[in-house]
């Protein structure tokens, strides 16, 4: 067993951090209970003021700090750039692996050579005890775990890249200050790229975040739903994966025509009628998520989840439809500008 794990590939691992708090410091302590000697720990504290990049120290680790707030892509670059190792893994500040992760990322790579990057999933056992983590973790965590393990995105919360490739790929786009979809833009280049992506549903993490209505919706919303309407439009990237999964756009379609036919039925009762179809049609795109909820928490969870789940569709729909007008307003107005520049008429000579 030892002369296999001295085979493995050493892994480097890198965590962004700004003011990370309690979650950070569980962090770092499973990180400590999980590393080997050859293994290489980089925190990158992106301008953080609460000495989080200072606590990595305190475990013996490598602390690194920006004197202003970059944004984790390019902390995690920053991190990599330092990094000596063959793999790079990075975890978000707010996520705690376990004591066998590092060797069963290790592990996989091992056993195929071609494999350029992998992501993992969260467990389902989510750090936060109130309603809206349980249900947003556990929701990830079921995504994941019924996705493709062929993927098409990376993910930076738990996420394996062989470093000579991320850097040969340029790293994550730091252009995007804010934790955003820097992870799946760089999946999205990998895979244009020709490079093959895992997803290991078997390699997990906990998730510590504490989400609530407003930090919840604001994520999803305008960190995420838009920046990635945004992508999907430029690359022209709507596979059949993670939440863009068929049965999530029927979803879309049955909560807007749900809303529509509500608001008609103040006036028209007969619409009653599309609401009930509408909200049978959604229960039943989304039966096998609502049995993973009721095995795991029960039917009163289950129950509470059906709103915040069918809100997720709405204003989903709403970046989606937000997002198409941008782009669509963006490509008009650099096609006035071009033809402004063809149609000028040239100085004389």
């Amino acid at each position: 067993m030892s002369g296999r794990s001295q085979s493995l590939p050493a892994i480097s691992l890198i965590v962004p951090v700004y003011n990370g708090g309690d979650n950070f410091q569980r962090c770092l302590t499973s990180i400590a209970s999980g590393v080997s000697p050859s293994t290489e720990v980089i925190v990158v504290g992106d301008g953080d003021t609460d000495g989080s990049w200072e606590k990595a120290q305190l475990f013996g680790f490598e602390g690194i700090r920006l004197p202003e707030s970059r944004g984790p892509a390019t902390a995690r670059n920053i991190g990599a750039k330092q990094a000596k190792n063959e793999i790079l893994f990075f975890v978000d500040a707010d996520v705690e692996i376990y004591p066998d992760t590092l060797t069963k990322i290790a592990a996989v790579f091992e056993s195929d050579p071609q494999l350029a990057a992998l992501i993992g999933s969260y467990d389902d056992a989510p750090g936060a005890a109130n309603f809206l983590s349980q249900y947003k973790n556990l929701f990830h965590h079921y995504t994941h775990q019924i996705s493709s393990e062929e993927a098409s995105t990376f993910w930076g919360a738990c996420g394996a890249i062989r470093r000579d490739i991320f850097l040969e790929m340029g790293g994550f786009d730091e252009s995007y200050r804010l934790p955003c979809v820097e992870d799946i833009e760089l999946g999205y280049r990998l895979k244009k790229a020709g490079y093959r992506i895992q997803l290991c549903k078997e390699i997990q993490v906990k998730h510590l975040k504490r989400w609530g209505i407003i930090s919840l919706l604001r994520a999803d919303f305008f960190y995420r739903a838009l920046p990635w309407t945004a992508l999907i439009l430029r690359d022209r990237a709507l596979s059949n994966d993670l939440n863009l999964q068929y049965s999530s756009r029927l979803s879309v379609v049955a909560i807007y025509l749900l809303s529509v036919s509500l608001i008609a039925s103040v006036k028209y009762p007969i619409a009653l009628c599309l609401v009930v179809l509408a909200s049978l049609a959604l229960l039943f795109l989304n039966v096998s998520v609502y049995q993973f909820f009721y095995h795991k928490r029960g039917l009163s969870f289950t129950l509470g989840t059906i709103f915040w789940h069918w809100l997720y569709y709405f204003y989903s729909g709403l970046a989606f439809a937000i997002g198409n007008m941008r782009y669509q307003l963006q490509s008009f107005k650099q096609a006035m500008a071009h033809f402004t520049r063809k149609s000028k008429p040239s100085a004389p000579c």
